[in-house]
């Protein structure tokens, strides 16, 4: 099967472009990808409401791929924590090769169909929990293993691929099919694919966080006080909510912790 994502590039001669037409045109092929994305969000809410539902009951959301593909499935679990409030370990990324793959390749780690489920149970995996596999060609047997044993397990599986009819996405109950097209330089899924993949794992996380409760209005009331950044941040969004002055509300957001807890506390 032809992937698209091995696809020869657009365009030729790249190493005579000049440094202008280099970036004029990898910008010009980036806009294609959120147009790629928009077709596929029927798909996306279906896989967002069923990960709701899942984790109301107290399952958890994994993420699994190599290389680019699982680096960018753990940039994303690493960020609710701190953006959201939410325990660590409830969203997971896992990578092909442990994680030292996660600063260096580990050869061959995503040739092995069996590593995946075998990371999955340690994480003790149940039919509560939900895995997306992430893999811009959609071959990767690392993925493909998991999956396939999450089946067997009544454990909800998903992917997020760039290519059509992949294997992955066969073993996938929603699949979410991003086809960005051939790459600028020929084969390098780091760039459309992986940015149509952080794009998709950003909607994802963002709209189940903000279903679970974890967004009021459009604040992110549950945050973690991790620098002086979100110390002021927080403190100017509850010195807007409770009308205080800004030592008062810095005053109550470090002694509750967040600026939830603060405004609650504060209007009992």
């Amino acid at each position: 099967m032809k992937r698209t994502t091995e696809s020869d590039s657009n365009y030729q001669s790249l190493e005579k472009m000049s440094i202008k037409e280099l970036l004029t045109n990898i910008n010009k092929e980036d806009k294609t990808v959120p147009l790629a994305i928009e077709k596929v969000i029927p798909k996306i809410e279906k896989l967002v409401n069923a990960i709701v539902k899942q984790m109301q009951q107290g399952g958890r959301l994994f993420y699994m791929g190599a290389g680019t593909s699982g680096r960018l499935g753990i940039v994303d679990a690493s960020e609710c924590p701190p953006t959201y409030g939410v325990p660590h370990g409830i969203v997971v990324g896992i990578i092909a090769g442990g994680d030292k793959a996660i600063r260096k390749a580990v050869e061959f780690a995503e040739d092995d169909m069996q590593q995946g489920w075998k990371d999955l149970q340690s994480h003790k995996i149940n039919s509560k929990d939900v895995v997306i596999g992430i893999a811009a060609s959609g071959s990767t047997p690392y993925v493909v293993g998991a999956l396939e044993k999450c089946n067997q397990n009544n454990i909800l599986t998903a992917c997020i691929v760039c290519n059509k009819g992949s294997n992955v996405a066969k073993a996938a109950k929603h699949k979410i099919e991003v086809i960005v097209g051939p790459e600028f330089v020929t084969g390098s899924t780091r760039m459309k694919s992986g940015t149509a993949q952080k794009l998709v794992l950003n909607m994802i996380s963002t709209s189940v966080m903000i279903k679970l409760g974890r967004v009021k209005g459009n604040k992110m009331v549950d945050m973690q006080l991790s620098n002086n950044k979100l110390v002021d941040r927080g403190t100017n969004m509850v010195m807007k909510e409770l009308k205080v002055s800004y030592k008062k509300a810095n005053e109550l957001l470090l002694k509750h912790g967040s600026v939830r807890k603060a405004v609650e506390q504060y209007k009992k």
